[in-house]
């Protein structure tokens, strides 16, 4: 393309025009952000000096709770500095710096449903084999070859897609940095870019879904034979699990295997909310204010901060 030229800053976009609608989406973004990153550090607080909760269940949930703050810190904070400032630029190395993050947060966080998925499974169908199946060694493992397993991963990813030629139009129709929103701005053939994430959607993405349904499914009919007052507690923290992950999986996969079309619908800003701010923001709710345990080391910590605030 002779005429064409090298892009070197990419423009993101705003969900509105008008400063005012910036100002409030801005807003509501921060307060999500907000409470997001407290109700996650809640999490990793109590389960880390509640005793009680030295458990590998706990130990996946104080990961996941950890994983979350790092996953919502890479879009949302400059997304609000972009929205309020009006300044939309980013750099090619800090575009490529956010699309390696959410990729490889998104990563790891679908490994770690997964996991998570594979200690209920030991611990409602196989409860004796639980303490060692379940040891703290293997825990430690499988949280160690999730985050290595992400660079890896994540890095193939930006590699294959920042070898592309990008020229005339930079502005991306997304408020974050992603892959397929790069990929429509290529002037370089992208078939293999696209078969890439066809095999990696099917291989990982495929792969984690089949795992989570297998293990459900031997959950389910093993939880059928447990008495019916039993049942509704197992039942209890199983289906917001999996709702979940139904939510992170739908919503990412109609966004990376959406036809590349030139399309700058509100539709397409709006799905990848769903799987870089949503499951961050659910996990305190469903994960944890749900569980009795968790409620009572909530409940023992806020009762002993405002102890000592009355008393110093």
């Amino acid at each position: 393309m002779a005429n064409s030229t090298t892009v070197t800053e990419f423009l993101l976009m705003n969900f509105a025009e008008r400063w005012q609608l910036r100002l409030l989406h801005s807003m509501l973004f921060l307060l999500i952000y907000l409470v997001t990153l407290l109700g996650n550090l809640l999490i990793v607080t109590v389960t880390t000096i509640d005793p009680k909760l030295n458990m590998p269940m706990y130990f996946f949930l104080r990961n996941l709770s950890v994983l979350d703050m790092c996953y919502v810190t890479v879009t949302v904070p400059s997304a609000c500095v972009n929205s309020l400032t009006g300044n939309s630029a980013i750099s090619v190395a800090g575009c490529a710096t956010q699309v390696f993050l959410v990729i490889y947060f998104f990563y790891v966080e679908l490994v770690f449903l997964t996991i998570m998925a594979r200690d209920r499974y030991v611990a409602i169908c196989q409860p004796l084999h639980y303490p060692v199946v379940m040891n703290y060694q293997c825990c430690i493992q499988m949280t160690l070859a999730s985050l290595l397993s992400g660079l890896v991963y994540a890095g193939v990813h930006t590699g294959q897609t920042f070898q592309l030629t990008f020229c005339q139009s930079n502005v991306i129709h997304q408020f974050f940095c992603d892959v397929p929103s790069l990929l429509r701005l290529s002037c370089s053939d992208t078939s293999s870019n696209f078969l890439l994430i066809l095999f990696s959607a099917i291989v990982v993405a495929g792969g984690c879904f089949i795992f989570i349904t297998m293990s459900y499914i031997h959950i389910f009919s093993t939880v059928l034979k447990f008495p019916i007052r039993e049942q509704g507690k197992v039942f209890s923290t199983c289906v917001p699990h999996i709702l979940v992950v139904s939510v992170f999986l739908s919503s990412v996969l109609s966004v990376y295997l959406k036809p590349s079309v030139n399309s700058e619908t509100i539709q397409d800003m709006i799905l990848p909310v769903f799987y870089t701010i949503v499951p961050p923001f659910l996990n305190p709710i469903i994960y944890s204010l749900r569980n009795t345990q968790v409620k009572e080391a909530v409940n023992k910590v806020m009762l002993r901060n405002f102890h000592r605030q009355m008393t110093g």
